[in-house]
């Protein structure tokens, strides 16, 4: 296979990674970001590097996380070496916490059949006492939590930081703000042609759409189908702390810099992504009632943020069957999966590789399935 040139629409972490992949796959790349003005889920990303819980009732979405996470530590020490930047890794561990005994039962069927599933997910139920002697500061009202030794988390901005700037290293081109209105075939060359709002355009052999909550109107112009929908987070982030936090928990993280991240909401509300009061003191009171130490620190930042949903919570990569070296990816997981879209997924869209065993299920099509019901993971 010989790898061809790929445009790559959406600059967030979903498209950054795959182009990152398809440029070291040695494909020319020329990334289309539209900037300041998009809707970027990766501002409000929480960090984490996770696979507990990932793909219930979707083994194949369960092993596609689990492979990721263990792609990490490579993809972070690439990264570091060829740009300098650091995306903050720490992969020792997570916790799930939890303030019942009916949550406890729920997490420990859900791990339990994940695990039978597909295998390689370890994953321990921890009793308050047992979750306090690794976790000091949670406070009484938690029950207790689940610990997977495959967790970590990461700073989502020097990750996106990190690969615009590897993308740069490998040579290729990335084109800021550009809003992508049309995507077609070229009827002479077969290239498809990339046009944007002000009327510039761009062609290739290969193109991918990792537009986020763009894919939706763009996919259909290629026979795909991506029905995604937007989901508010909120999320806030303390002063400095001392340290207190060894492992990141899917209520709060403390970064590497001190600084506590909490998160996050969960909102149907349209394109709208303001903050709140209500969520930011739903948030704040749930972190105190996890962590007490958290009642006494100030807060100095919140925002919100809008995810890119499907309707079961599972990521789409397709390749067009009407229009071949089209390409759609979109997934909420965006660091979660980094290395994985980077290192699969870039050199598959490159034409370097084939598609990845399973990938199949992953198609849009299964929405349109009369026969299934969809929920998605938040």
């Amino acid at each position: 296979m010989q790898s061809e040139e790929v445009i790559v629409v959406g600059g967030g972490l979903v498209g950054v990674a795959i182009a990152y992949g398809a440029a070291k796959a040695g494909s020319p790349v020329t990334l289309l970001d539209q900037g300041d003005i998009a809707h970027r889920a990766s501002r409000g990303n929480f960090g984490l590097v996770w696979v507990q819980s990932k793909g219930d009732g979707f083994s194949r979405y369960a092993r596609w996380s689990r492979d990721a996470v263990g792609y990490w530590p490579q993809l972070a020490r690439e990264l570091i070496e060829l740009t300098g930047v650091d995306p903050a890794l720490q992969q020792s561990g997570g916790f799930w916490i939890g303030f019942s005994e009916k949550e406890m039962e729920a997490r420990n069927a859900l791990l339990g059949k994940i695990d039978r599933d597909i295998g390689g997910v370890p994953y321990e139920m921890l009793g308050h006492q047992e979750l306090k002697a690794r976790l000091p500061a949670i406070g009484p009202k938690v029950a207790g939590g689940s610990f997977c030794p495959l967790d970590g988390h990461a700073n989502p901005l020097k990750l996106l930081h990190a690969l615009h700037a590897g993308l740069n290293a490998r040579g290729a081109r990335i084109v800021s703000s550009v809003e992508v209105t049309t995507v077609r075939r070229h009827d002479k060359s077969g290239d498809f042609q990339v046009q944007s709002l002000d009327g510039r355009t761009w062609r290739a052999p290969r193109v991918v759409l990792a537009a986020g909550l763009g894919n939706k109107q763009l996919a259909a112009q290629v026979g795909l189908h991506a029905p995604v929908s937007p989901n508010r987070g909120q999320v806030l982030i303390t002063e400095r702390l001392k340290p207190f936090l060894p492992f990141p928990t899917n209520k709060a993280r403390q970064t590497n810099e001190g600084s506590v991240q909490l998160g996050y909401s969960v909102e149907d509300v349209g394109l709208d992504d303001s903050t709140t009061v209500s969520a930011i003191e739903w948030i704040a009171k749930r972190s105190i009632a996890t962590f007490p130490v958290l009642a006494n620190a100030r807060l100095v930042r919140a925002w919100g943020a809008l995810r890119v949903l499907t309707p079961d919570g599972a990521p789409i990569y397709q390749e067009s069957a009407s229009h071949p070296g089209a390409f759609v990816a979109t997934s909420h997981s965006g660091v979660s999966l980094a290395a994985a879209h980077a290192y699969v997924v870039g050199p598959w869209v490159a034409g370097v590789a084939k598609m990845p065993e399973g990938f199949g299920e992953f198609a849009g099509e299964r929405y349109l399935d009369p026969s299934r019901s969809f929920a998605n993971a938040h």
